[in-house]
Protein backbone atom coordinates (compact mmCIF):
# COMPACT_ATOMS: atom_id res chain seq x y z
CA UNK A 1 0.00 0.00 0.00
CA UNK A 2 1.50 3.33 -1.09
CA UNK A 3 2.09 6.07 1.47
CA UNK A 4 -0.18 9.09 0.93
CA UNK A 5 1.64 12.19 -0.25
CA UNK A 6 1.64 14.83 2.53
CA UNK A 7 1.30 17.54 -0.10
CA UNK A 8 -2.08 16.10 -1.10
CA UNK A 9 -3.39 17.25 2.28
CA UNK A 10 -1.40 20.46 2.63
CA UNK A 11 -1.66 21.57 -0.99
CA UNK A 12 -4.51 19.70 -2.72
CA UNK A 13 -4.08 21.87 -5.84
CA UNK A 14 -0.35 21.34 -6.36
CA UNK A 15 1.50 20.08 -9.43
CA UNK A 16 4.63 17.96 -8.89
CA UNK A 17 6.99 18.49 -11.83
CA UNK A 18 9.97 16.43 -12.95
CA UNK A 19 13.34 18.07 -13.86
CA UNK A 20 12.25 18.29 -17.50
CA UNK A 21 8.94 19.98 -16.62
CA UNK A 22 6.70 16.93 -17.00
CA UNK A 23 3.79 16.47 -14.60
CA UNK A 24 4.46 13.43 -12.44
CA UNK A 25 1.80 13.97 -9.78
CA UNK A 26 -1.05 16.34 -8.97
CA UNK A 27 -3.03 17.00 -5.80
CA UNK A 28 -6.56 15.56 -5.54
CA UNK A 29 -8.31 18.88 -6.22
CA UNK A 30 -6.07 19.64 -9.21
CA UNK A 31 -6.87 16.13 -10.46
CA UNK A 32 -10.55 17.09 -10.49
CA UNK A 33 -9.76 20.29 -12.35
CA UNK A 34 -7.73 18.36 -14.94
CA UNK A 35 -10.29 15.54 -15.16
CA UNK A 36 -10.58 14.31 -18.74
CA UNK A 37 -7.14 15.64 -19.72
CA UNK A 38 -4.12 13.43 -20.23
CA UNK A 39 -1.70 15.07 -17.82
CA UNK A 40 0.60 12.26 -16.61
CA UNK A 41 4.23 13.00 -17.70
CA UNK A 42 2.94 15.71 -20.00
CA UNK A 43 4.87 19.02 -20.09
CA UNK A 44 3.23 21.44 -17.71
CA UNK A 45 3.36 24.31 -20.20
CA UNK A 46 1.22 22.30 -22.63
CA UNK A 47 -1.63 22.39 -20.11
CA UNK A 48 -1.00 25.68 -18.32
CA UNK A 49 -0.12 29.06 -19.79
CA UNK A 50 1.78 31.62 -17.72
CA UNK A 51 0.09 35.02 -18.14
CA UNK A 52 2.44 36.80 -15.71
CA UNK A 53 5.37 37.19 -15.73
CA UNK A 54 5.16 37.37 -19.49
CA UNK A 55 7.39 35.50 -21.92
CA UNK A 56 7.89 32.30 -19.92
CA UNK A 57 7.69 29.83 -22.79
CA UNK A 58 10.22 27.30 -21.53
CA UNK A 59 10.28 25.31 -18.31
CA UNK A 60 13.81 26.53 -17.57
CA UNK A 61 12.47 30.10 -17.57
CA UNK A 62 9.58 29.12 -15.33
CA UNK A 63 11.90 27.56 -12.75
CA UNK A 64 13.74 30.88 -12.46
CA UNK A 65 10.53 32.34 -10.96
CA UNK A 66 10.86 30.27 -7.80
CA UNK A 67 9.09 31.97 -4.90
CA UNK A 68 7.33 34.56 -7.06
CA UNK A 69 3.60 34.82 -7.54
CA UNK A 70 2.43 33.50 -10.89
CA UNK A 71 -0.71 34.25 -12.89
CA UNK A 72 -1.71 31.06 -14.68
CA UNK A 73 -4.43 29.97 -17.04
CA UNK A 74 -5.61 26.47 -17.98
CA UNK A 75 -5.36 26.22 -21.75
CA UNK A 76 -8.33 23.82 -21.99
CA UNK A 77 -11.08 25.96 -20.46
CA UNK A 78 -9.47 29.34 -19.71
CA UNK A 79 -9.80 28.93 -15.94
CA UNK A 80 -7.48 31.42 -14.23
CA UNK A 81 -5.27 30.40 -11.32
CA UNK A 82 -2.78 31.98 -8.95
CA UNK A 83 0.32 29.98 -8.14
CA UNK A 84 3.76 29.91 -6.58
CA UNK A 85 6.64 27.67 -7.70
CA UNK A 86 9.38 26.22 -5.48
CA UNK A 87 12.30 24.12 -6.65
CA UNK A 88 12.79 20.59 -5.36
CA UNK A 89 16.29 19.73 -4.04
CA UNK A 90 16.44 16.70 -6.32
CA UNK A 91 15.45 18.71 -9.38
CA UNK A 92 12.08 19.67 -10.78
CA UNK A 93 9.57 21.87 -8.98
CA UNK A 94 6.31 22.10 -7.11
CA UNK A 95 3.64 24.60 -8.18
CA UNK A 96 0.97 25.25 -5.59
CA UNK A 97 -2.18 26.77 -7.16
CA UNK A 98 -5.37 28.43 -6.01
CA UNK A 99 -8.46 29.87 -7.69
CA UNK A 100 -8.12 33.25 -6.03
CA UNK A 101 -11.21 35.43 -6.36
CA UNK A 102 -12.60 32.99 -8.96
CA UNK A 103 -13.15 30.29 -6.35
CA UNK A 104 -16.94 30.69 -6.41
CA UNK A 105 -17.15 30.06 -10.15
CA UNK A 106 -14.68 27.17 -9.88
CA UNK A 107 -16.67 25.52 -7.09
CA UNK A 108 -19.77 25.58 -9.28
CA UNK A 109 -17.90 24.42 -12.41
CA UNK A 110 -16.08 21.49 -10.81
CA UNK A 111 -18.53 20.60 -8.06
CA UNK A 112 -16.04 21.30 -5.27
CA UNK A 113 -16.67 21.55 -1.53
CA UNK A 114 -14.70 22.52 1.54
CA UNK A 115 -13.09 19.06 1.61
CA UNK A 116 -11.30 19.86 -1.66
CA UNK A 117 -9.23 22.66 -0.09
CA UNK A 118 -6.52 22.73 2.53
CA UNK A 119 -7.97 23.36 6.00
CA UNK A 120 -5.98 26.58 6.29
CA UNK A 121 -6.95 27.84 2.83
CA UNK A 122 -8.98 31.04 3.00
CA UNK A 123 -11.12 29.57 0.23
CA UNK A 124 -12.69 27.38 2.90
CA UNK A 125 -13.76 30.49 4.79
CA UNK A 126 -15.03 32.00 1.54
CA UNK A 127 -17.03 28.86 0.80
CA UNK A 128 -18.50 28.96 4.28
CA UNK A 129 -19.50 32.59 3.83
CA UNK A 130 -20.89 31.85 0.38
CA UNK A 131 -22.93 28.90 1.67
CA UNK A 132 -24.14 30.99 4.62
CA UNK A 133 -25.09 33.81 2.26
CA UNK A 134 -26.86 31.37 -0.06
CA UNK A 135 -28.74 29.83 2.86
CA UNK A 136 -29.67 33.28 4.18
CA UNK A 137 -30.87 34.43 0.76
CA UNK A 138 -32.84 31.22 0.30
CA UNK A 139 -34.47 31.68 3.71
CA UNK A 140 -35.14 35.33 2.86
CA UNK A 141 -36.79 34.36 -0.44
CA UNK A 142 -38.96 31.77 1.33
CA UNK A 143 -39.95 34.33 3.94
CA UNK A 144 -40.72 36.91 1.26
CA UNK A 145 -42.88 34.39 -0.60
CA UNK A 146 -44.74 33.55 2.60
CA UNK A 147 -45.22 37.23 3.43
CA UNK A 148 -46.37 37.92 -0.13
CA UNK A 149 -48.82 35.03 0.01
CA UNK A 150 -50.07 36.20 3.41
CA UNK A 151 -50.46 39.75 2.13
CA UNK A 152 -52.36 38.61 -0.96
CA UNK A 153 -54.56 36.34 1.17
CA UNK A 154 -55.25 39.16 3.64
CA UNK A 155 -56.09 41.58 0.83
CA UNK A 156 -58.33 39.00 -0.82
CA UNK A 157 -60.13 38.27 2.43
CA UNK A 158 -60.54 41.99 3.11
CA UNK A 159 -62.42 42.41 -0.19
CA UNK A 160 -64.36 39.11 -0.13
CA UNK A 161 -67.72 38.17 1.34
CA UNK A 162 -66.93 35.05 3.34
CA UNK A 163 -70.29 33.35 2.81
CA UNK A 164 -70.64 33.70 -0.96
CA UNK A 165 -67.11 34.32 -2.20
CA UNK A 166 -68.26 37.43 -4.07
CA UNK A 167 -66.87 40.87 -3.36
CA UNK A 168 -68.01 42.78 -0.29
CA UNK A 169 -68.89 46.44 0.27
CA UNK A 170 -65.19 47.38 0.30
CA UNK A 171 -64.66 45.72 -3.08
CA UNK A 172 -67.70 47.56 -4.46
CA UNK A 173 -66.48 50.93 -3.18
CA UNK A 174 -63.01 50.33 -4.62
CA UNK A 175 -64.43 49.41 -8.04
CA UNK A 176 -66.69 52.48 -8.08
CA UNK A 177 -63.83 54.77 -7.02
CA UNK A 178 -61.56 53.34 -9.73
CA UNK A 179 -64.16 53.74 -12.50
CA UNK A 180 -65.06 57.24 -11.36
CA UNK A 181 -61.40 58.27 -11.22
CA UNK A 182 -60.76 56.84 -14.70
CA UNK A 183 -63.90 58.48 -16.08
CA UNK A 184 -65.04 55.21 -17.65
CA UNK A 185 -68.77 54.67 -18.28
CA UNK A 186 -70.41 51.75 -16.52
CA UNK A 187 -73.77 50.24 -15.67
CA UNK A 188 -74.82 49.22 -12.19
CA UNK A 189 -77.47 46.73 -11.08
CA UNK A 190 -78.80 46.50 -7.55
CA UNK A 191 -80.43 43.15 -6.77
CA UNK A 192 -82.68 42.35 -3.85
CA UNK A 193 -84.01 38.82 -3.28
CA UNK A 194 -87.81 38.49 -3.05
CA UNK A 195 -89.27 36.10 -0.44
CA UNK A 196 -85.86 35.51 1.14
CA UNK A 197 -87.16 36.30 4.63
CA UNK A 198 -89.83 33.65 4.18
CA UNK A 199 -87.15 31.04 3.43
CA UNK A 200 -85.21 32.03 6.56
CA UNK A 201 -88.31 32.04 8.76
CA UNK A 202 -89.77 28.76 7.51
CA UNK A 203 -86.65 26.67 6.79
CA UNK A 204 -83.99 28.25 8.98
CA UNK A 205 -80.79 30.21 8.43
CA UNK A 206 -78.99 27.17 7.01
CA UNK A 207 -81.43 27.17 4.11
CA UNK A 208 -81.00 30.94 3.80
CA UNK A 209 -77.22 30.58 3.56
CA UNK A 210 -77.62 27.85 0.92
CA UNK A 211 -79.85 30.16 -1.13
CA UNK A 212 -77.36 33.03 -0.89
CA UNK A 213 -74.51 30.78 -1.99
CA UNK A 214 -76.52 29.39 -4.90
CA UNK A 215 -77.56 32.88 -6.01
CA UNK A 216 -73.93 34.02 -5.86
CA UNK A 217 -72.86 31.10 -8.08
CA UNK A 218 -75.60 31.92 -10.61
CA UNK A 219 -74.63 35.58 -10.66
CA UNK A 220 -70.98 34.69 -11.09
CA UNK A 221 -71.85 32.45 -14.05
CA UNK A 222 -73.58 35.35 -15.85
CA UNK A 223 -71.27 38.32 -15.26
CA UNK A 224 -68.12 38.86 -17.32
CA UNK A 225 -64.62 38.35 -15.98
CA UNK A 226 -64.00 42.10 -15.74
CA UNK A 227 -67.29 42.86 -13.99
CA UNK A 228 -67.68 43.30 -10.24
CA UNK A 229 -70.23 41.27 -8.28
CA UNK A 230 -70.60 42.07 -4.59
CA UNK A 231 -72.88 41.08 -1.74
CA UNK A 232 -73.49 44.29 0.19
CA UNK A 233 -76.20 43.22 2.66
CA UNK A 234 -78.12 40.20 3.90
CA UNK A 235 -79.85 39.47 0.59
CA UNK A 236 -78.62 42.46 -1.42
CA UNK A 237 -76.20 42.26 -4.32
CA UNK A 238 -74.67 44.91 -6.57
CA UNK A 239 -73.19 44.29 -10.02
CA UNK A 240 -70.97 46.70 -11.94
CA UNK A 241 -70.50 46.37 -15.72
CA UNK A 242 -67.60 48.58 -16.94
CA UNK A 243 -68.04 49.98 -20.44
CA UNK A 244 -71.63 48.78 -20.74
CA UNK A 245 -74.42 51.31 -21.31
CA UNK A 246 -76.63 49.62 -23.92
CA UNK A 247 -80.17 49.34 -22.49
CA UNK A 248 -81.09 46.30 -24.61
CA UNK A 249 -78.06 44.34 -23.40
CA UNK A 250 -78.71 45.31 -19.81
CA UNK A 251 -82.32 44.21 -20.23
CA UNK A 252 -81.22 40.80 -21.47
CA UNK A 253 -78.73 40.41 -18.61
CA UNK A 254 -81.39 41.33 -16.05
CA UNK A 255 -83.82 38.82 -17.56
CA UNK A 256 -81.16 36.08 -17.39
CA UNK A 257 -80.41 36.91 -13.78
CA UNK A 258 -84.07 36.84 -12.75
CA UNK A 259 -84.63 33.53 -14.56
CA UNK A 260 -81.53 31.97 -12.99
CA UNK A 261 -82.36 33.13 -9.48
CA UNK A 262 -85.94 31.83 -9.79
CA UNK A 263 -84.64 28.27 -10.15
CA UNK A 264 -85.30 26.49 -6.82
CA UNK A 265 -82.45 25.76 -4.42
CA UNK A 266 -82.69 22.43 -2.58
CA UNK A 267 -81.59 22.27 1.05
CA UNK A 268 -82.21 19.13 3.11
CA UNK A 269 -84.54 17.98 0.30
CA UNK A 270 -86.58 21.13 0.71
CA UNK A 271 -87.11 23.39 -2.33
CA UNK A 272 -86.23 26.99 -1.46
CA UNK A 273 -87.74 29.47 -3.91
CA UNK A 274 -86.85 33.12 -4.24
CA UNK A 275 -86.81 35.65 -7.04
CA UNK A 276 -85.03 38.93 -7.65
CA UNK A 277 -85.99 42.55 -8.10
CA UNK A 278 -83.37 44.58 -9.98
CA UNK A 279 -82.71 48.29 -10.27
CA UNK A 280 -80.47 49.45 -13.14
CA UNK A 281 -78.56 52.72 -13.58
CA UNK A 282 -75.96 53.92 -16.08
CA UNK A 283 -73.20 56.31 -15.04
CA UNK A 284 -73.56 58.48 -18.15
CA UNK A 285 -77.25 59.13 -17.46
CA UNK A 286 -76.55 59.75 -13.77
CA UNK A 287 -73.99 62.39 -14.71
CA UNK A 288 -76.75 64.44 -16.33
CA UNK A 289 -79.13 64.11 -13.37
CA UNK A 290 -76.56 64.61 -10.63
CA UNK A 291 -77.65 61.41 -8.84
CA UNK A 292 -74.94 58.87 -7.92
CA UNK A 293 -75.32 55.56 -9.84
CA UNK A 294 -75.73 53.55 -6.64
CA UNK A 295 -78.52 55.82 -5.40
CA UNK A 296 -80.18 55.82 -8.83
CA UNK A 297 -80.10 52.01 -8.97
CA UNK A 298 -81.52 51.84 -5.46
CA UNK A 299 -84.45 54.06 -6.49
CA UNK A 300 -85.00 51.90 -9.58
CA UNK A 301 -84.97 48.81 -7.37
CA UNK A 302 -87.72 50.37 -5.23
CA UNK A 303 -89.75 51.00 -8.39
CA UNK A 304 -89.30 47.37 -9.48
CA UNK A 305 -90.47 46.06 -6.11
CA UNK A 306 -93.37 48.47 -6.01
CA UNK A 307 -94.49 47.28 -9.45
CA UNK A 308 -94.34 43.62 -8.41
CA UNK A 309 -91.69 41.08 -7.51
CA UNK A 310 -89.38 39.40 -10.00
CA UNK A 311 -88.88 42.29 -12.37
CA UNK A 312 -86.27 44.91 -13.27
CA UNK A 313 -86.53 48.66 -13.77
CA UNK A 314 -84.23 51.34 -15.12
CA UNK A 315 -83.60 54.50 -13.15
CA UNK A 316 -85.73 57.39 -14.36
CA UNK A 317 -84.45 58.82 -17.62
CA UNK A 318 -82.59 55.60 -18.50
CA UNK A 319 -85.33 53.94 -20.57
CA UNK A 320 -87.59 51.09 -19.46
CA UNK A 321 -87.73 47.36 -19.85
CA UNK A 322 -90.27 46.04 -22.35
CA UNK A 323 -91.64 42.98 -20.58
CA UNK A 324 -90.09 42.61 -17.12
CA UNK A 325 -90.17 39.09 -15.75
CA UNK A 326 -92.65 38.50 -12.94
CA UNK A 327 -92.09 35.97 -10.15
CA UNK A 328 -94.44 33.02 -10.29
CA UNK A 329 -95.63 32.26 -6.80
CA UNK A 330 -94.85 28.68 -5.70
Amino acid sequence: MSTPCPLDTLCPMHLDLSPDGGICHVGPTMARVLDGLSWHHRPVLELIHVDRPRGLDAFSDLVQQSGRKLRLRLRADEVRLSGVLVRKPCGGAIIDCSFGIGVGEAVARYGLSGRDFAPTDLSVEFLFLQEAKSAAMSASRRLNRRLQSARILAETQAFTDTLTGLGNRRALDQALDRLTHEGRPFALMQIDLDLFKAVNDSLGHGAGDAVLQAVAERIDAIVRSGDTAARVGGDEFVLIFPGLADAARLERIAARLIAAIEEPVFHDRQACRVSASIGIACSEHCATTGIAPLEAADRALYDAKHAGRGRAAFAKGHGSLAEPAVLKEP
